[in-house]
């Protein structure tokens, strides 16, 4: 759906680089950036990441830049902690919106967990959500720094999250914890995921990561499910600041 969004934009000095946290490289992503068979999204999965009918039609396989970072260092450096997440950055390299969701909303906790099923009402809400931000961007790609949603500098910088003291030993004990899992350490390498995790508990990144190596679809899984519905009333998404 990006893709979409690419070829509707990318004569007017638009580009998507996209980021995939995964300790797993090329081989656990592949067949998500790369697809081998054209691409098509059945009704559920569209309901649930809420996107407009005309680009949900034109989903293709992406031809922007998708970046596969092992390490997160994307993550850390520009303070992502979910996906899908994204940041703003005009040509001067200014970052004119920092990290927020990209038009996600929680409507997906609550689906039905086995059918991935939705509500109309709320799998509509979810599709307006994610219109807005779209129209969003649309808005700056055309107007360039007139656009309503580019925040100027001094509030783009009240938004900007700079990292703690916790973060960055957080990230330290990560990487020591995919260095243990990459040489046959799990339960050591465990240790410091945890560790990870307690410094910085809201990087869904950690937690899903921290799944996956344990065994595929872990992430997608019920001690995944597990934590989301642990939150209660705090967002999942917490949605982008439009004010």
């Amino acid at each position: 759906m990006w893709q979409s969004l690419y070829q509707e934009l990318k004569e007017k000095n638009f580009i998507i680089i996209s980021v995939a946290f995964d300790t797993g490289g090329v081989p656990a992503v592949k067949d998500w950036i790369r697809p081998p068979a054209p691409v098509q999204v059945p009704k559920e999965l569209g309901d649930i990441m809420g996107w407009e009918d005309a680009l949900l039609k034109n989903a293709a396989t992406p031809t922007y830049p998708c970046l596969i970072d092992e390490k997160h260092i994307v993550a850390e450096l520009y303070g992502m902690v979910n996906v899908p997440q994204a940041v703003w950055i005009n040509e001067q390299g200014r970052i004119v919106r920092p990290t927020e969701s990209a038009g996600s909303s929680d409507g997906f906790r609550t689906m039905d967990r086995t059918t991935w099923q939705m509500a109309p009402e709320v799998a509509a809400e979810g599709k307006k959500i994610r219109t807005r931000y779209v129209d969003a961007i649309r808005d700056w790609v055309t107007k360039g720094d007139a656009s309503q949603y580019v925040l100027p500098p001094e509030e783009a910088r009240k938004r900007l999250r700079g990292a703690t003291a916790a973060d960055a030993l957080a990230a330290a004990n990560f990487r020591l914890g995919q260095y243990l899992f990459a040489q046959g350490h799990q339960q050591d390498a465990r240790r410091y995921f945890l560790e990870a995790k307690r410094l910085r508990p809201d990087s869904w990144n950690f937690i899903r990561q921290e799944l996956e190596l344990q065994g595929v679809g872990n992430a997608s899984g019920p001690e995944f499910w597990a934590q989301v519905d642990a939150l209660g009333k705090q967002a999942y998404y917490p949605p982008a600041n439009f004010s």
